[in-house]
């Protein structure tokens, strides 16, 4: 089964049909998945999310694949700078389609219902000071180790701003492994 149909086929952990209009939701709900498959870093051991964020950031182009069509890498470490306090932003894009920044927030761990608040506070920052007259609300993505859906649910239960949490892989899916295992081996 292929990488879509399997997206298609999981469980959304989002609130985008309560915080977007009907037609950007359906599409956001298109764009962003449930999972994301980081097995091209190639991690095999634990690690901090700076050294996760930095190894995304070396292997953009992949990351990008993998996140989907229409986006555009615009920083990582995004300042953003409000009432003489400085804020960060993991990992920051723009979707074509969507017409809306993307934030993307990295936890090496389970999800908790704190980052949800991290992210609406991030997301109304760059709505205040980033977001074009032209674009649409700002959309952020808690990417984490593992989520359990009714933690997620209830803490985006009376959020305002599109969020969406998401989990990733970091092995390689088997034809992949096979094929570093065979490049390894005949080197």
């Amino acid at each position: 089964m292929d990488t879509y149909s399997q997206a298609q086929k999981q469980l959304k952990t989002h609130n985008f049909n309560q915080t977007l209009p009907e037609a950007h939701a359906d599409y956001a709900n298109e764009v962003f998945r449930s999972t994301y498959n980081l097995g091209f870093l190639g991690v095999t051991e634990p690690m901090k999310e700076l050294e996760l964020e930095n190894r995304l950031i070396a292997k953009i182009r992949a990351f990008i694949l993998e996140l989907g069509r229409g986006f555009s890498f615009i920083g990582n470490q995004y300042r953003l700078e409000y009432n003489g306090k400085e804020y960060f932003v993991d990992m920051l894009f723009f979707h074509r389609g969507l017409r809306s920044l993307v934030a993307i927030e990295l936890k090496i761990g389970s999800f908790k219902a704190e980052y949800v608040g991290k992210m609406n506070l991030y997301l109304s920052l760059l709505d205040r000071l980033e977001k074009s007259e032209n674009e649409n609300p700002s959309i952020g993505i808690l990417l984490c180790a593992d989520k359990d859906h009714l933690d997620v649910e209830i803490a985006l239960q009376d959020i305002n701003k599109p969020i969406g949490v998401a989990e990733y892989q970091l092995l390689l899916p088997q034809a992949e492994l096979q094929r570093l295992i065979l490049d390894e081996f005949n080197s």
